[in-house]
């Protein structure tokens, strides 16, 4: 793929927002016919130690509910490099307040490049408020790209 149809999701560890809305994203455009793909990554240099596993069990159980297969559900989460930006057409943090700093900190030369949303992390929002808000996101990204 090139970077003209790839986007990347980020979200502070690459373990729950980030991965949702990859694979979501994914999901979605598949079924429309679109020749965009997402992948995802994360903002912080490491994840949290609180975070086990590949994957969220929020993300698994809602992707799970909507019958989606996560494609990327074995793959442990991963920390950005510049050469993940170079990658994507799109790049989309997950939380403004929370991304731009580290992504203005760790990537100045990319940082104007990002658009952001506004979805809270797990200590701030449940995933039954957070989730349903990546589902409306990625949905109107899809409509606009097709």
């Amino acid at each position: 793929m090139t970077a003209s149809n790839q986007i990347l999701f980020l979200c502070t560890g690459n373990y729950y927002r980030s991965r949702y809305a990859e694979e979501l994203f994914n999901h979605l455009a598949k079924a429309e016919g679109l020749a965009w793909r997402a992948f995802s990554c994360g903002a912080a240099e490491q994840g949290s130690p609180d975070n086990v596993g590949p994957m969220s069990r929020f993300t698994r159980e809602a992707l799970q509910a909507k019958g989606i297969v996560a494609e990327g559900a074995l793959r442990n989460p991963h920390p950005c490099s510049l050469a993940d930006f170079d990658q994507a057409r799109i790049v989309i943090a997950l939380k403004e307040a929370e991304h731009r700093p580290m992504i203005e900190r760790r990537f100045p030369e990319v940082a104007d490049r990002i658009l952001y949303w506004h979805v809270d992390d797990i200590d701030c929002a449940a995933p039954a408020t957070a989730l349903p808000m990546i589902d409306d996101l990625v949905r109107e990204l899809i409509s606009t790209l097709k």
